[in-house]
């Protein structure tokens, strides 16, 4: 886990960390390979560095669904 970068908008990254702690209860719960992963996380570290983990996924999600003009589908993505 490498975390979440200090550089760009420091509004952008408060954001996409409450974010995923707000998500995270339901995302752990749910039955897709990012609940999997989430779950295994949870398991093995602490509550705040899975928070800034998912945080970080997500950011680097929203950026490959920008880059390639795509909609989110958690079917297709890869934990």
């Amino acid at each position: 886990m490498l975390g979440i970068t200090k550089r760009g908008s420091r509004y952008l990254r408060k954001n996409l960390i409450q974010g995923a702690r707000a998500s995270l209860p339901t995302m752990s719960k749910s039955d897709t390979r990012l609940g999997a992963w989430l779950r295994g996380l949870l398991s093995r570290s602490h509550h705040n560095t899975v928070v800034v983990a998912l945080a970080a996924k997500m950011a680097r999600i929203v950026w490959a669904l920008l880059r390639h003009e795509r909609t989110y589908d958690p079917a297709a993505q890869a934990a």
